[in-house]
């Protein structure tokens, strides 16, 4: 075990010793304690530590604290309570259900119209405001909307910002009204709550704090003093740097040095390098994984939806066929080399009588013709099933891990849950059609995300760079560090103004560049930490 390994199992035992200190002060019972860590990946790492603790203080007993995260406290807390129906327009924070919410409010906002552009926009504000919304107390929440609509608006009375306006105090108004999960934790009462801080504030973990006063105590694990073997290297492009990267992953494995981090500050490369180790036989865990509109599963699906509209091109239709097992290659084939000696460049206008392409079209033809007229959301899940089951592509989706997150994304695993349940989407209009109806799908998958199975032990752990603390990685190799991908200082996401974010506590700039410094510092701790950057992307230098 290096000597930096050791720091951070320090870090812990420190941590763990304050641990019993307070509960030893407070004479709370371990069971009856709650320790709050940053991020999941970390509740296992906090019991390994406690039960070190506990070891090393010749302490017989085997009470165990509660180490979770605020999501899964109350996910175990909603579990053993009786249900509390949730009301169908709340904020979910899932794509599929929010997008046709947004869509809705837009409509009873006057901005019907311009849904197709908005709703996304909306989506993305209402769930920047969610975290803060999910903060209040329920009993105070819709206060806090009001107060914080009112000042919203002061700034924003310019006709040219009419539509910034309406979005965020629709956005507002929509967390404010909604409820949480996390709203049951308002109502708990541990004898003992323990926050252990990470880089950045949540918060409600700081709402909790406030709310359990003096029946709450803070720790803070340290950062290990010493700093590590630092190698610093260029690439030229991001061909270059892939190698470079997945070159140094090798290298530590190769000195014995697992498991690794690879932080993934840069999804394309670290998508590339993934695919070079896993070519190589490395066990990978993939903690942040990757968009799942991406992934060949989603392409299959939105190929078919694109090929079913009425102005569809010959090109996506002969797309959406070489990837539908019902529709043999030849045949296909056959029919591709036709159309482009006739040049028919839409679909509607391949001719119907050349008897050698009746076969194949006409099985098309009657596919998309069950695509084409608009319906209710439950009965489109239905239709696309179908659609699907026709074109022989439900069971390879159904039997591949990213096909099945495709259908989960979309509320099609097993019954549709949407056809079953008609009070999530009671509130939406009653009809859509193709066009709106892919808009949706296309959202969803956009906004959903794919990560492969976990290895039962995995020598290289892809993470993101806040999410080192506390995991004792025997080297860390973090490409992408050129001024793109990790600037000095960060663009806050979402389309709020400075003044916004500080009128609604959202993270401004500053306190972005602080938690990534923050985070830079810990990776410096590293026993062996490879440093990558590229020279150029696009014919542009980068620095």
């Amino acid at each position: 075990m290096t000597l930096i390994v050791k720091a951070v199992e320090d870090s812990w035992a420190d941590a763990m010793a304050e641990l019993d200190a307070a509960l030893q002060a407070r004479q709370v019972h371990p069971t009856r304690a709650v320790v709050l860590v940053p991020y999941a990946q970390l509740m296992q790492q906090a019991k390994l530590a406690w039960a070190a603790h506990t070891h090393a203080a010749g302490k017989a007993s085997a009470f165990v604290p509660r180490f979770e995260t605020t999501m899964n406290w109350a996910t175990s807390l909603k579990d053993g309570a009786p249900s509390n129906a949730a009301s169908p327009e709340d904020i979910r924070l899932d794509t599929a259900l929010d997008a046709l919410t947004a869509a809705s409010l837009l409509k009873r906002a006057g901005l019907g119209a311009q849904h197709h552009t908005l709703s996304g926009r909306l989506v993305e504000a209402a769930w920047s405001l969610a975290r803060l919304a999910a903060a209040q107390p329920p009993s105070a929440r819709l206060a806090w909307g009001a107060l914080k609509s009112q000042q919203l608006g002061g700034g924003m009375e310019s006709p040219a910002l009419a539509f910034e306006l309406a979005i965020a105090c629709i956005a507002l108004a929509w967390a404010a009204a909604s409820g949480y999960p996390s709203d049951v934790l308002f109502s708990t009462q541990p004898d003992l709550l323990v926050v252990l801080s990470g880089f950045q504030t949540d918060p409600l973990t700081e709402a909790l704090k406030q709310h359990h006063g003096q029946r709450c105590v803070t720790i803070q694990l340290k950062t290990p003093l010493e700093q590590g073997t630092l190698s610093l290297h260029t690439a030229q492009d991001l061909e270059d740097e892939s190698h470079l990267t997945a070159a140094c992953v090798l290298a530590h494995l190769a000195a014995g040095r697992s498991p690794v981090a690879l932080v993934a500050q840069d999804r394309v490369l670290t998508r590339r390098v993934s695919a070079m180790l896993s070519g190589k036989g490395v066990a990978l865990r993939d903690e942040t994984g990757w968009k799942l509109s991406t992934t060949r599963a989603a392409a299959t699906l939105m190929g078919l939806l694109r090929s079913a509209a009425w102005d569809a091109s010959t090109d996506s239709v002969l797309d959406w066929l070489k990837n539908a097992p019902a529709f043999a290659a030849a045949d296909v084939a056959r029919v591709e080399a036709s159309l482009r000696k006739l040049g028919v460049r839409y679909w509607r206008f391949v001719p119907s009588e050349m008897a050698e392409l009746a076969s194949v079209t006409s099985k098309v033809d009657t596919i998309r013709q069950t695509l084409q007229s608009a319906r209710p959301l439950s009965d489109w899940l239905v239709a696309l099933r179908a659609a699907l089951e026709a074109s022989a592509q439900w069971a390879g989706l159904a039997g591949d891990a990213a096909g099945a997150r495709v259908l989960a994304a979309l509320h099609m695993a097993d019954e549709p849950i949407l056809a079953a349940d008609a009070s999530l989407t009671s509130h939406v209009d009653p009809h859509l059609s193709l066009q709106d109806f892919t808009a949706w799908a296309n959202q969803a998958l956009e906004a959903a995300s794919f990560a492969p199975d976990h290895p039962p032990v995995a020598q290289v752990v892809i993470l993101p760079l806040s999410q080192l603390l506390g995991r004792p990685m025997q080297a860390v190799v973090l490409p992408g560090c050129d001024e793109a991908r990790l600037p000095v200082s960060p663009e806050p996401p979402g389309q709020w103004s400075a003044s916004q974010r500080v009128l609604l506590d959202l993270p401004t700039r500053q306190q972005l560049a602080d938690d990534q410094r923050a985070a830079w510092k810990y990776a410096l701790t590293a026993p062996h930490l490879d440093v990558l950057w590229r020279l150029s992307e696009g014919g542009e230098s980068l620095m």
